[in-house]
């Protein structure tokens, strides 16, 4: 399904200049791969105890290779660094999936906030020009990244973003900055929405294990379990569309 007409109907967001103050600032993490801060937010991408093993346990292990199907639709609720895509292209290649793959972010970074980033060069399968193919893939119009993978990027508000013209998900990675940080998107009312567009079986999952998301993810209909969590955190969430 191409789904590249639907952003004539997303609202665009023109931000305000950012100073040089508010530009997010890399660190390494423990497993050597990187992470930015965001002042603006006061938060880390990703964990300090590791990005890639983060990313990986949470959303790849933990949510891409429960989906036993050829074909699978990710919804992906922040794009950030692109972290999560790249190792998830990896993964459709290794395994040879075809993922149609749709992010939304409301800060897209700048080229000079990524570029510098060194997961190309230290993920199991380095590939530095899928990694930045990523990045430079136009904004609202569905590209074709590889024969396993397309990519379509929203620039937007997930408050804001009409689900109705596009296509139902198998499996979410929600990966907004923290409930403190972000509060707003991580309402039952934002999970009721990812619920009603989600095929049965889809699956959900976070890095997030805080009570008050879960019962927002339970009162919207999905089916909670706790996980073990990645290296510094004790747990994560998954959720799971029932079939009826």
């Amino acid at each position: 399904m191409n789904i590249s007409w639907y952003f004539c109907e997303t609202v665009r967001i023109n931000w305000p200049t950012i100073q040089t103050s508010d530009m997010p600032k890399i660190f390494k993490t423990e497993d050597g791969s990187d992470t930015l801060f965001d002042p603006h937010y006061g938060e880390h991408y990703h964990s300090i105890h590791g990005s890639i093993q983060e990313s990986n346990h949470v959303f790849i292990h933990s949510g891409l290779t429960e989906i036993n199907a050829k074909t699978v639709t990710i919804f992906e609720v922040g794009f950030g660094t692109g972290l999560n895509t790249y190792l998830t292209a990896i993964e459709a290649q290794n395994t040879n999936q075809i993922i149609q793959y749709i992010t939304i972010e409301k800060h897209p970074l700048n080229k000079a906030d990524w570029e510098n980033l060194n997961y190309p060069e230290i993920a199991i399968h380095p590939d530095p020009k899928l990694f930045q193919n990523l990045h430079l893939a136009e904004w609202g119009i569905e590209i074709q990244i590889n024969d396993n993978l397309s990519l379509y990027k929203i620039n937007g508000d997930l408050t804001e973003l009409k689900m109705d013209n596009l296509p139902p998900f198998d499996l979410i990675y929600f990966d907004a900055f923290s409930p403190t940080s972000q509060p707003e998107l991580w309402q039952t009312v934002i999970f009721q929405q990812l619920y009603k567009h989600c095929n049965p079986g889809a699956k959900i999952v976070t890095y997030c294990a805080k009570g008050s998301v879960r019962r927002a993810m339970i009162e919207s209909g999905f089916i909670v379990e706790r996980l073990p969590g990645p290296p510094g955190k004790r747990e994560m969430l998954r959720g799971t569309k029932p079939f009826k």
